[in-house]
Parts: structure tokens; sequence; C-alpha cells
């Protein structure tokens, strides 16, 4: 799939991607000085086609961009940025080790 747009919907606290009628979305809790990823959810027409990545990049990047550490609790999420080492140092000190990382 070629770019994707995500927005971020604040009032219902999730990333979202609306294509052709459907929306996959990243729910996202926000802590003090930290951003929860526990739920990812992408239509059976968007899945294998970059979508949930690009979710993960955007929430990752807006973690970064305001400061936040992430607690990926989200399966999708937590895979997501084991295959990421530039965004290993924005996840939560809580989470490293669970998730293998440095």
């Amino acid at each position: 799939m070629a770019d994707v747009d995500v927005t971020n919907n604040t009032e219902r606290h999730r990333f979202e991607v609306n294509l052709e009628g459907h929306t996959a979305f990243a729910e996202y809790r926000l802590k003090p000085g930290q951003i929860v990823l526990p739920h990812t959810v992408v239509p059976p027409e968007f899945e294998g086609k970059g979508v949930a990545s690009a979710l993960a990049r955007f929430a990752f990047g807006y973690a970064r961009d305001n400061g936040l550490k992430v607690i990926p609790t989200c399966p999708f999420m937590a895979g997501w940025v084991k295959k990421h080492p530039a965004q290993h140092d924005i996840v939560d000190e809580s989470c490293r080790e669970p998730l293998g990382l440095p």
C-alpha cells in the first residue's frame, strides 16, 4: 500500500487510518511521561499492506516528539519495536527486559 495517512483522534484516544470506508487504529492511553499502546485493529481488507506498521511508526513518532516513554502492551506493537532498534531508546524501562531489549 502506498502512503498511509495516519491521524490522531484525541477524542477517542487512538491513531487512525481511514481507507475506503474502513478504519484501522491503534489505541493509546497517556500517563505522565508515558504512552501505553494496548490494542491495534486492522480490518481484514488491509492486513499485510503495511497499515499496522504505519500506525506503529506514527505512534512511536508521536511518543518521541512529545518526550514520552512507550509501553507497548499490544502484541503487534511489542513485536514491531523489537524489529526497529532505532526506537528502543523510548521504550519504557519496565518493558525492556520482558521484550528482550538492551
